[in-house]
């Protein structure tokens, strides 16, 4: 890889890793901190801290663009670039304003699939992509004109509303975001796809650096708008890259995670009882979520029956990652 691409990462590294601790003091110091339901103390922890991921995100990307302007002589894919980041800020910036302006109550639940279309418009008003999609087992369907007027839209708003669902435990939103985007940027560049590909790796490394924060014991919580921003740049990413069948099937425990909250008709609560030794119990006799079923699995596979909270986020993981290899392997 050019030397110019490794100092885009390390610079979408560094700056969310030196930036964060001084959000948490801020934060602290303005009261802007949550809960954490999962310990048994509820310690207070910095919240909306993925408004950091953002701007290490940006800056990066924008660095990209500096160095395919000024060093490679070049301007291809530069409108693709653009929209794609402004698509990703409008959808961020509702999430964000859900956490800072209405952080007590946030918006109605349809409030915010509603906002996210305008963070569509970006990439409809280029017509960003390819009309013709590989649906799983239909095949190549050519959507013509509804591609840009109606999927688009579909897949932004589903995508970083749909990320959103699936959350609430230590360090869980931020890795399952590492193994999507870090998959969409590997295929990206077996396509040739290589400026996706930057983008992609620009928001993995700016997330492994809140990820040292955000993981167990969390420092600080990502937000609303570290949810929409993963789930919107994977929504602009299949899009732009013709991936729409690989970022359906990552998908997968999002779409099993909506099918068993609505068992409860969406009321139940995704996080475990905390208990004083510092493991979790599931908090309703019925499954109601991915963190319920495996909060009840573990417990009856593990010797000593005790849950933890990264035991988990771990098995989420793991599943998303078992996901990625049969991709590899069969699609």
């Amino acid at each position: 890889m050019d030397i110019w691409l490794i100092v885009c990462l390390i610079l979408s590294f560094l700056i969310t890793f030196l930036i964060i601790p001084l959000w948490i003091k801020k934060t602290r110091d303005v009261g802007l901190v949550e809960e954490d339901w999962q310990k048994i103390d509820k310690p207070k922890v910095s919240e909306a801290g993925g408004l950091i991921v953002l701007i290490g995100f940006l800056v990066s990307v924008f660095f990209y663009v500096a160095i395919k302007t000024f060093v490679y002589k070049t301007q291809s894919d530069i409108l693709d670039i653009f929209a794609i980041c402004l698509s990703v800020l409008i959808v961020s910036m509702i999430g964000f304003t859900d956490d800072i302006l209405t952080w007590k109550k946030g918006f109605r639940q349809w409030v915010k699939p509603v906002l996210t279309i305008f963070a569509s418009l970006p990439l409809i008003i280029i017509n960003i992509g390819q009309s013709t999609v590989n649906i799983p087992f239909i095949g190549n369907v050519n959507f013509g004109l509804f591609y840009p007027l109606l999927l688009i839209p579909l897949g932004v708003v589903g995508a970083s509303n749909g990320f959103n669902i699936l959350a609430g435990y230590n360090g869980l939103e931020t890795g399952m975001g590492i193994i999507i985007l870090g998959f969409l940027g590997f295929v990206s560049f077996l396509n040739g796809q290589t400026w996706l590909t930057v983008i992609a790796l620009c928001a993995v490394f700016s997330l492994i650096a809140f990820l040292i924060f955000n993981k167990n014991p969390a420092k600080v919580f990502g937000g609303d708008v570290l949810t929409y921003f993963i789930g919107g740049l994977i929504a602009c990413l299949a899009i732009a890259g013709n991936m729409e069948k690989i970022a359906l099937i990552l998908f997968i425990p999002y779409f099993i995670e909506i099918i068993l909250k609505a068992r409860s008709k969406f009321q139940a609560y995704s996080m475990g009882i905390p208990q004083p030794d510092g493991t979790i119990e599931k908090r309703y006799e019925k499954i109601y979520g991915l963190e319920h079923f495996f909060i009840s699995f573990l417990k009856k596979i593990k010797p000593s029956h005790k849950v933890y909270e990264r035991d988990v986020v771990w098995s989420i993981s793991i599943m998303e990652i078992l996901i990625v290899f049969i991709i590899i392997l069969f699609v």
